[in-house]
């Protein structure tokens, strides 16, 4: 004769709490290690090491085709900052030329060479720092991420650490006029909860963070300030760069600033 056995309430209880006291460890080192944008960053430049590696930089022009032409179906369209593998390249008949790429182990396909930024191509650094000075707002902050990433040898890297500088001082500005006009004063102050949190937990600060731009919060004039970490780099690695003077002046502005 068989018999079933079931477990008490008690003995259930008993075994949940074994497993969470054995799991739950392993659950909270997987959740402390998820990447953070500085460490996102490390494996972006270690991804554009070597030759025939380029990255987006103009993700108006970023379209994968068939063939290398303009008028060839479209493959996939990349965002900026995406990596692909060169493997060859080819000139259209209207002029334009291509790279054949590789975008996964199962996609490529053929993209406009101005889309891209090769860090090993001379005259490519050149080429992305005349892009992010004619770009404008975060435009101007992404691409010079992407010039960071990718050139971390470049003689042009202090002017780029400078323009990422300034655009990141002018988001700050932005996103404080943007927080004050979204947050309502009536409705944070209802829930309870500190003021500040609510800015700092602001929904248009995402982007900046994920391209490593911190900024500090000035809880009195509820106002975002840039931390100025590029400029301080900028002194730290290049201290008799052109640019050096002016890193200085806008460190001092953010010491004597309240």
């Amino acid at each position: 004769m068989s018999y079933i056995i079931r477990p008490t309430k008690s003995e259930i209880r008993f075994a949940v709490f074994h497993l969470l006291c054995t799991y739950a460890p392993f659950v909270l080192l997987s959740i402390a290690l998820v990447p953070s944008s500085t460490q996102a960053q490390a494996t972006k430049r270690r991804s554009l090491a070597g030759r025939g590696v380029a990255v987006v930089v103009d993700e108006r022009l970023a379209t994968v085709r068939r063939e290398p032409d303009l008028t060839s179906p479209l493959v996939r369209r990349l965002s900026r900052g995406s990596v692909v593998r060169i493997t060859g390249t080819r000139r259209a008949a209207d002029g334009v030329t291509f790279y054949r790429v590789v975008v996964t182990r199962r996609t490529g396909g053929w993209l406009q060479t101005e889309s891209v930024a090769v860090p090993s191509r001379a005259g490519d650094d050149a080429r992305l720092l005349k892009l992010i000075r004619a770009s404008e707002d975060f435009d101007r902050i992404a691409r010079a991420r992407v010039f960071l990433d990718a050139f971390p040898k470049s003689p042009l890297r202090p002017a780029a650490l400078m323009l990422y500088g300034e655009a990141a001082e002018e988001g700050a500005d932005k996103l404080t006029r943007e927080a004050a006009r979204r947050l309502d004063e009536g409705e944070m102050a209802a829930n309870g909860a500190p003021v500040h949190s609510y800015f700092l937990n602001y929904a248009g600060l995402d982007r900046y963070n994920r391209a490593g731009v911190m900024f500090i919060f000035d809880r009195a004039a509820k106002r975002f300030r840039y931390d100025g970490a590029s400029w301080r780099e900028l002194l730290r690695r290049h201290p008799r760069s052109p640019e050096a003077e002016a890193a200085r002046v806008r460190l001092a502005a953010l010491a004597a600033s309240p």
